[in-house]
C-alpha cells in the first residue's frame, strides 16, 4: 500500500519512512504543504502521515484541502502542540488520528496498520465516480459517456472530476483554479471558461449540457433529474 508522509524535518522524515518502508508500505515523502497537495492529486495515496507545522500551509488547512476535494484516505498528524484547541481542530478539518512529538516509531505504524485495515474497502470502492450517463473510473484513468470512451486531457479529466465530486454544488472559478491547476496559481481564470467548453464538446450534446454555467458565480454538474 502506498503512504505519504510530509514533514519539513528531513531526519525526521527519513526516521518515518524507513520504518514504513521495514513494514512493507511503499512511502514517498514532501516537505511543504503545497508539493503534498500535488503529490495527493498526481497519485492518490492509501494514507497520509502529516506533519502540522509546515513551512508554508499548516497540516490543518492540508487536512481541509483534502477532504474538499473528495480525497478520504485516513490521515495521521504528528505534532509538538499538545493543546486541546489543536486537537479538535485536526479532528475538525477530517484528520483520523493524532500522535504527539516525541513518539515511537513502533506506535505509529500500528496506528498507521490499524487504520488501515478500517478504511481499505471504502478507498477502494471510492475510486468510480458516476453521474447520469457519465462514468469516470481513476484507476483506469478512463471516462465513458453511454458506455462508450470519451478521450480526455490530463486537465480536463481533473477538471470532470471535481466536478464530478461536488455535483449539484456550483464552484467558483477560484476554486476550480485551485484545484485544476495546481494551489499556487497565479494566471487568467479566463483559462477555465475555455477548459469547461473543451469539457462540454467531447462528453457531446446530452452529457455536456450536464455542465452548467450559474452566471456571476460559476460552474456546477447536474445530476439527473428524477422522473
Amino acid at each position: 500500500m502506498r503512504l505519504l508522509v510530509v514533514d519539513d524535518e528531513d531526519s525526521l522524515a527519513d526516521l518515518v519512512a524507513s520504518a514504513l518502508r521495514f513494514s512493507g508500505y511503499q512511502v514517498r515523502t514532501e516537505q511543504t504543504g503545497f508539493d503534498a497537495l500535488r503529490a495527493v492529486k498526481s497519485e492518490p495515496p492509501d494514507l497520509v502521515v502529516l506533519d502540522v507545522n509546515l513551512p508554508d500551509i499548516d497540516g490543518f488547512e492540508v487536512c481541509r484541502r483534502l477532504r474538499r476535494d473528495g480525497h478520504q484516505m485516513p490521515v495521521v498528524f504528528l505534532t509538538a502542540r499538545d493543546g486541546l484547541d489543536d486537537l479538535r481542530t485536526g479532528f475538525r478539518q477530517g484528520g483520523d488520528d493524532y500522535i504527539r512529538k516525541p513518539f515511537s516509531l513502533e506506535e505509529l505504524t500500528l496506528r498507521v496498520e490499524a487504520l488501515l485495515r478500517r478504511t481499505t474497502g471504502d478507498q477502494t470502492a471510492s475510486r468510480r465516480f458516476a453521474v447520469g450517463e457519465i462514468v469516470l473510473d481513476e484507476d483506469a484513468h478512463q471516462v465513458l459517456v453511454n458506455e462508450k470512451e470519451v478521450q480526455l486531457s490530463p486537465t480536463e479529466f481533473r477538471l470532470l472530476r471535481y466536478l464530478m465530486l461536488n455535483r449539484d454544488h456550483v464552484l467558483s472559478k477560484d476554486q476550480i483554479l485551485d484545484y485544476v491547476w495546481e494551489y499556487d496559481f497565479g494566471g487568467n481564470a479566463g483559462i477555465v471558461e475555455t477548459y469547461v467548453g473543451y469539457l462540454r464538446r467531447k462528453l457531446g450534446e446530452g452529457a455536456g449540457g450536464r455542465v452548467q454555467t450559474v452566471r456571476g458565480v460559476g460552474y456546477v454538474l447536474r445530476s439527473p433529474t428524477p422522473p
